[in-house]
């Protein structure tokens, strides 16, 4: 896909993405994807963001096995990880940009695209090269972030690393977090040239063992810590600071906070 300035998934970022981001944030609603995949009736399947493979490999054990699954993501260290991270597993990996996407018109009988859409400048864009690998009758299914106000520990992170560098403060959580507009969606999405369209709220409560790892994930396993690097900071003093904010909420060991995403689905 093709990225806001601000979201590299590079260096070490997969893998604290993976192992402290992941069980928390992503797969609760990979295992609701999987569960939606069941009823798609689909041979030929992409996965645009695919990322670390979280979702892939639910997909891959959901779908039928003769399914040809083609998993892609902008960042070549995701697609890197997600083939260490899934190796033996029947996927073909390929690095992809989801506004410029290198196959050809009607490839695909189904589509996912978990968390994805959100890192794109021109969304429109990306949504009518969906259209176009599509087939006639085809399915597209993809989720994005709601808005801070329903997702309060990022909220409350992104509010704490704001404040310890007002002069210029890291944004990038904003990024995930800032396309949850369900009618712009479904605008964008028309537009495109789907014709059936259901945008579902869903909500599930996040655990994670403690809020160390949560704090781990956000200052280690996102863009967010190369804007702290750029900004001279101690990735330690930032994480204790987050862990500060969150436990007296949400709890020290496990950690567990409200999640809301918009479900998308589109034909």
């Amino acid at each position: 896909m093709s990225h806001a300035g601000d979201a590299r998934f590079h260096g070490n970022v997969p893998a604290f993405y993976h192992r402290y981001l992941g069980p928390y944030l992503f797969e609760p609603y990979a295992l609701d994807l999987a569960r939606r995949a069941a009823g798609v009736d689909a041979r030929r399947v992409l996965e645009i963001a695919c990322g670390t493979g979280i979702a892939t490999r639910h997909l891959r054990g959901t779908l039928p096995p003769g399914a040809d699954i083609v998993a892609t993501d902008l960042n070549e260290a995701m697609i890197e990880y997600a083939r260490g991270a899934l190796a033996g597993i029947d996927v073909h990996w390929r690095t992809a940009d989801a506004a410029a996407l290198p196959f050809r018109d009607g490839a695909f009988d189904a589509i996912f695209c978990q968390f994805g859409w959100m890192f794109v400048p021109d969304k429109g864009l990306a949504l009518r090269e969906a259209r176009r690998v599509l087939a006639p009758g085809g399915t597209m299914i993809g989720s994005v972030w709601c808005a801070f106000e329903v997702n309060p520990a990022a909220r409350i992170a992104h509010e704490t690393v704001v404040a310890m560098y007002p002069a210029d403060p890291p944004m990038f959580l904003a990024t995930p977090f800032g396309f949850h507009d369900a009618l712009e969606i479904e605008r964008l999405a028309r537009a495109a040239g789907f014709q059936e369209i259901a945008i579902e709220r869903v909500e599930i409560e996040g655990h994670s063992p403690s809020v160390q790892e949560v704090a781990r994930g956000f200052t280690r396993g996102s863009p967010l810590s190369l804007a702290l690097i750029e900004r001279g900071a101690d990735l330690e003093t930032v994480a204790a600071a987050f862990c500060a904010a969150l436990a007296p909420i949400f709890g020290t060991a496990p950690f567990r906070s409200p999640l809301a995403a918009l479900l998308v689905t589109a034909r």
